[in-house]
């Protein structure tokens, strides 16, 4: 299976999350943004990272922004600019468009133009947007705080046939595994006895930087 690719645009706190996740999970990200300092320092942490003003139309076309799945406009709050590149990105002909809002009214006009999702940053934190973007195989993402999560995953391969005990998840990746789901079956008090089949999806909660690394392997192995 192919990898999406993604171009974040804009790369404050919000954007440069979403850019850095989706990065950690395997896919293709372009980063974007105006102020040269930003773009250095998340240059290491992408595929590429590029300097300039997203709403000059040419140097959008320059970058073969038409090639690209997602585009996702985490411009601030300078809504004027959110809206122009928000509409370009649209005409150049970006299959999927997803754009950080700042108010309800801003959402409003965002979607009018093209936009085929609208995140409110107050309502949906950037880690857990990036999930759901890539969610293949990523059923189910909860972000609990800062630090804590619970996600639903399938399984590695190497797992199958195994019990919960022999594979010591909780000393290989820091995670405890809190449910077992089976087809329509879920386990909810899983033992140490249990055995893991490659069709299974777990539901594990552990600390956010472990389940990403855990899911990263995962998408890769995929």
């Amino acid at each position: 299976m192919a990898n999406k690719q993604f171009v974040i645009i804009g790369l404050g706190r919000f954007g440069s999350s979403i850019a850095k996740t989706l990065y950690s999970l395997g896919s293709d990200v372009l980063a974007i943004d105006k102020d040269e300092e930003i773009v250095q320092e998340i240059a290491d942490s992408v595929t590429h990272a590029v300097q300039l003003d997203a709403t000059d139309e040419n140097a959008l076309k320059s970058l073969g922004i038409s090639n690209f799945d997602v585009a996702v406009v985490t411009i601030g709050d300078d809504i004027q600019s959110s809206i122009m590149v928000t509409l370009l990105v649209k005409e150049l002909g970006v299959k999927y468009i997803v754009a950080k809002g700042h108010n309800d009214f801003h959402a409003k006009v965002l979607y009018k133009i093209g936009a085929d999702r609208v995140i409110l940053p107050e309502k949906d934190m950037g880690v857990r947007v990036a999930h759901n973007l890539v969610s293949n195989n990523i059923l189910d993402y909860i972000e609990l705080s800062e630090d804590y999560s619970v996600m639903e995953i399938q399984v590695l391969e190497e797992w199958s046939g195994k019990t919960l005990n022999e594979l010591k998840l909780r000393s290989k990746y820091g995670i405890n595994v809190i449910a077992i789901k089976r087809g329509q079956e879920i386990n909810l008090s899983p033992s140490a006895g249990d055995i893991i089949k490659n069709t299974d999806a777990i539901v594990a909660i552990g600390v956010a930087e472990d389940l990403n690394r855990l899911e990263g392997m995962i998408a890769k192995s995929n």
